[in-house]
């Protein structure tokens, strides 16, 4: 018969403990245990002490200097692009809604407005009658506003003259002065040169033949709107002509300024600058020469006396 030694326990079976063998001693440290209190009774929950002298492998965590390097520049870069692109659009906004920058090329508006004058032109200041005008204050063109238009013979091209005739309007000139349904307009704005030109000054005149920018069909518009030697302003358009009264092609040659041509009203001038090369060269160093010269002598060619004037 076998011994006790030589017996199999059930498989999954632990075999029973020695009594006779002494009890493992357990790791000694100062945080080795934590007592637990379970029905009244006190437990000990051991936790094992490492040993300091195995090296062990380090836990990534992911906050290593070179990740966040490239987490920094990649959210700078995104927030540059944010900030460029909300710029854009706050610009875009302003110049298509609110204001918008203009050059005075000509000599048509003197001494009101001079070539190289800078404008700032407010394209939300004129607007139709509506629930609109509840939040922003709309005006009505009137006489004697100043306004940016698209030229009517060909829009691609803006200009800036001074509101003579509104519509219902009945205007004639006789040797140069303005009369609006029989009474003289007072214009001190106004700058003549001494010439004298019958249709020029004499307006409407229906008896003369002048080749006009508008062509024939201005001529024959003009004829249609011409009762007692005066010219009727029809609705939704403008009669406009520049200050400069003897040097200005106006709706006198080319006719009315339909409303929705109508850009704003200049509000400012930001900068204005005198003529120092009436003709500069066409080629591209004579432009580049051009805009050297404005940048270096900025201070002598800027006209102050004029800079951040109000335009009326």
């Amino acid at each position: 018969m076998d011994s006790a030694d030589d017996q199999i326990a059930p498989t999954g079976t632990a075999p029973a403990p020695d009594e006779s063998a002494p009890a493992p001693m357990k790791p000694v440290g100062t945080d080795s245990g934590i007592k637990t209190e379970t029905a009244g009774e006190t437990a000990t929950v051991d936790h094992p002490v490492f040993d300091q002298t195995i090296p062990r492998r380090p836990i990534a965590t992911g906050h290593e200097p070179h990740h966040d390097l490239v987490r920094t520049l990649g959210t700078d870069m995104i927030g540059s692009v944010q900030s460029l692109l909300g710029t854009v659009v706050i610009a875009v906004f302003v110049i298509t809604f609110i204001v918008q920058a203009f050059q005075i090329p000509s000599e048509s508006m003197m001494d009101t407005l001079l070539v190289g004058d800078y404008l700032l032109v407010n394209k939300l200041c004129y607007g139709e009658r509506g629930a609109d005008n509840y939040f922003v204050p709309y005006q009505k063109i009137e006489r004697g506003d100043i306004v940016v238009f698209h030229y009517p013979v060909d829009p691609k091209q803006h200009f800036v003259k001074r509101v003579i005739g509104i519509p219902g309007d009945k205007l004639r000139l006789v040797n140069k002065q303005v009369f609006i349904n029989g009474v003289a307009l007072n214009e001190p704005y106004v700058r003549f040169l001494p010439s004298n030109d019958l249709f020029r000054d004499n307006f409407p005149r229906l008896d003369l033949s002048v080749v006009l920018p508008g062509g024939g069909k201005w001529w024959l518009e003009m004829r249609k709107l011409v009762e007692d030697g005066q010219l009727i302003v029809p609705d939704g358009h403008y009669f406009v002509m520049g200050d400069n009264r003897d040097d200005s092609e106006d709706s006198r040659y080319w006719g009315f300024v339909p409303r929705e041509n109508i850009i704003g009203r200049p509000l400012l001038i930001y900068w204005s600058i005198r003529t120092w090369d009436g003709d500069p060269a066409s080629s591209l160093s004579g432009k580049l020469y051009h805009i050297a010269y404005a940048l270096t002598h900025v201070f002598q060619i800027t006209r102050w006396n004029r800079t951040l004037r109000l335009v009326h």
